[in-house]
């Protein structure tokens, strides 16, 4: 018990100290610029069973870059407005079964429910507006609110292999799918990706020096990335990243 006491003292005196020196002042107005990089992917939550496993994954190139102007109301508490030019892009190969596809195979149009392995690409460059309350805790800012993007390129595309379809339903006929160009099945749903975005993020900037510092976020969006007319993909697929970077207060 007496050991109790003491940790939650001790955390009681960390937490003051902390408090004790106030990143910045009421009124104060910051101009930070911001290099950072995208981890994550589209998934949909939770998982259907039948998504069996992930065979691989890896980040494409998602670089984010910025500007942010935060407003402090109090010593402790602000708000942050920012813009971003980034991209959120994966690749990952997933073994499934009975997972409904619509596919191109030799120049014709296939359809049901495919068991084996798919590849997809995924690349979403867009502007980004979050808008955020900041929380100062001596040399740290905590964020946390909403932001929406505007995506202006993007592709959705990959392929069905090493498998089969069943056609329509499954039971239907088998449709054998290889693992070269021209055995698999290919899909392109990019012309069905949303122009518009939304989501939330969280994060926190660490003020290193005078002016430079390093940032962690966490991006979730709430909309899926398709529009609500494509229904080939059944689940919602939502993006979820995390970013990590560098920050320069100019101001």
């Amino acid at each position: 018990m007496k050991r109790h006491l003491t940790a939650i003292i001790s955390l009681i005196i960390a937490t003051m100290a902390l408090s004790a020196e106030p990143l910045s002042e009421a009124g104060d107005v910051h101009l930070i610029a911001r290099v950072g990089y995208n981890i994550g992917g589209t998934a949909p939550l939770p998982m259907p069973p039948e998504i069996r496993k992930l065979n691989s994954y890896s980040p494409r190139f998602s670089p984010s870059v910025g500007f942010d102007m935060v407003k402090n109301w109090s010593s402790r508490w602000g708000t942050l407005l920012g813009v971003r030019v980034e991209n959120k892009g994966m690749y990952e190969d997933a073994n499934v079964k009975n997972y409904y596809m619509e596919l191109t195979k030799g120049g014709e149009s296939i359809a049901g429910n495919f068991t084996g392995d798919e590849t997809t690409y995924v690349r979403q460059w867009m502007v980004t507006v979050p808008l955020a309350v900041t929380l100062n805790v001596r040399k740290v800012m905590f964020k946390f609110g909403p932001y929406a993007s505007v995506v202006f390129n993007h592709d959705f595309s990959g392929w069905a292999h090493s498998g089969y379809l069943r056609v329509d339903d499954p039971t239907g006929d088998k449709v054998m799918l290889g693992e070269e160009e021209g055995e698999r099945g290919d899909y392109d749903f990019s012309d069905s990706l949303r122009d518009v975005q939304f989501g939330m993020q969280l994060g926190a900037d660490w003020q290193i020096g005078r002016h430079w510092g390093a940032y962690a976020d966490l991006s979730w969006g709430v909309t899926g990335i398709f529009n609500g007319r494509f229904n080939t993909i059944r689940q919602t697929l939502y993006p979820i990243y995390a970013t990590i970077g560098v920050v320069y207060r100019i101001k």
